[in-house]
């Protein structure tokens, strides 16, 4: 992890692979979990040789998947998460998320939002206070940015603003899901 304690490209391919196999909640095939990990990746962020060149073998090498039973190590086995790969999954998915937009951030948003319900629901809404702070982050910055340049002549503002609105819309979005989590994880008798 980064010293803030958001993931590295590394890691964001390390919980879309053991995410996928814990979503599948039966063995995969080697072969097939890095073909589907690669997949969703590369559907979110575009090709990228930072997350695509990053390799899975590791996760059986640091026993965070292993192959199911009565399998060996063949290079195709079918694997099962182990219990240190679901320590590690739990891990990565509440890690922080930074206040930016690139690729990457957007990769590891989709990743938490595909994997949250994994989470026990105190859990999935720290997680979304967690991305509503960014948000709202996100919108300090920009706005920040608008009016320091509102008086310019060009196209910057327009744009700014179209970006301040978008990102508004997901703070409007994310506090909703926020509202709608925590009725469930602390209903009111």
């Amino acid at each position: 992890m980064y010293a803030d304690n958001t993931l590295t490209p590394k890691e964001a391919v390390r919980l879309c692979a053991l995410g996928t196999l814990a979503l599948s909640n039966e063995a995969m095939r080697y072969s097939v979990l890095a073909h589907a990990a690669r997949h969703f990746m590369s559907r979110v962020t575009g090709p990228s040789l930072e997350l695509m060149g990053t390799s899975l073998e590791l996760l059986k090498f640091e026993g965070l998947i292993a192959p199911s039973d009565g399998q060996g190590m063949e290079d195709d086995a079918a694997m099962d998460l182990t219990e240190k790969g679901r320590t590690e999954l739990r891990k990565l998915l509440t890690a922080r998320v930074r206040a930016e937009s690139n690729d990457l951030n957007k990769l590891i948003i989709t990743l938490k939002f595909r994997f949250l319900h994994l989470l026990p629901l105190e859990e999935q809404c720290n997680q979304v206070d967690s991305l509503c702070d960014a948000a709202q982050a996100e919108l300090s910055r920009l706005g920040d940015l608008r009016d320091n340049h509102c008086t310019e002549t060009g196209h910057l503002t327009a744009w700014l603003d179209h970006d301040l609105d978008l990102v508004e819309k997901r703070l409007e979005w994310l506090e909703g899901l926020r509202n709608d989590l925590y009725e469930k994880a602390f209903p009111k008798d």
